[in-house]
């Protein structure tokens, strides 16, 4: 059965990647939650989705470059103009006592396309055995190299490979690496590249899908977990083809 995944939590109406953001999302029936994971200075995980704080909130720099008890100070959700009051930016640890104790699977990215944040995966599968939620997440990122040192550290885990490319043999290449899924954004989707997929038994989790059009596309040709910013929308649309 088609999942609806919330990403950044309900980002499409609330601050991305915020408490805020992530309890709308399982307040509208999201399946799980998709979510970006950096290091401080200070070496705490933390939710955001850029190395630098500049687009998502009131400050400037390398979230690398600040400690988290500096990170605290800066407004998430600035850009609502006091609209949602203050939002800081999360840690990992936050969000895992938000979720431990329900029924959603997260989807953690590991942010190490552009910074490697040398030893994040055993960070987060720390925190991932801490809170026993090794059924409920899957751990995707676009550095495939971070995706086969965590798959060393936790074999059992689910894992995606994140794509924003038209790799050709897609299905194949996950199956080769022995990874489960593959996360493509939505557009790479042809017909032809969905059944070579298919045919090694990979898991297809596609990003950033928000218009009713590709929803129904994406349900229709039997994707298994769609990546939106308006949960709400997914969730309508996927109850209708039930």
């Amino acid at each position: 059965m088609i999942k609806n995944f919330a990403h950044r939590g309900f980002s499409g109406k609330y601050p991305e990647n915020t408490m805020l953001a992530f309890k709308k999302a399982i307040e509208f029936g999201a399946d799980g939650i998709e979510l970006d994971v950096q290091l401080t200075k200070d070496e705490e995980i933390v939710i955001i989705h850029d190395e630098t704080i500049d687009r998502t909130t009131n400050g400037k720099g390398l979230v690398s470059d600040y400690t988290y008890e500096e990170l605290c100070k800066f407004d998430a959700s600035f850009i609502y103009h006091g609209q949602m009051g203050f939002n800081k930016i999360p840690t990992l640890r936050e969000y895992l006592e938000l979720v431990k104790d329900k029924n959603i699977v997260t989807n953690i990215e590991l942010k190490t396309g552009i910074l490697e944040y040398i030893g994040i995966e055993e960070k987060v599968w720390e925190l991932i055995q801490e809170y026993k939620i090794e059924k409920k997440v899957i751990i995707s990122s676009f550095n495939h190299y971070s995706i086969l040192r965590m798959k060393e550290l936790a074999p059992d885990l689910k894992y995606g490979l994140l794509s924003e490319s038209w790799l050709i043999n897609a299905g194949k290449y996950a199956h080769d690496l022995g990874i489960q899924c593959y996360h493509p954004i939505h557009y790479n989707l042809t017909p032809e590249i969905i059944n070579e997929i298919k045919k090694y038994g990979i898991e297809i989790n596609t990003y950033t899908v928000n218009k009713e059009s590709d929803i129904r596309y994406l349900i229709e040709k039997g994707i298994d977990i769609i990546i939106g910013n308006f949960p709400d929308l997914t969730g309508e649309l996927i109850k209708e083809y039930k």
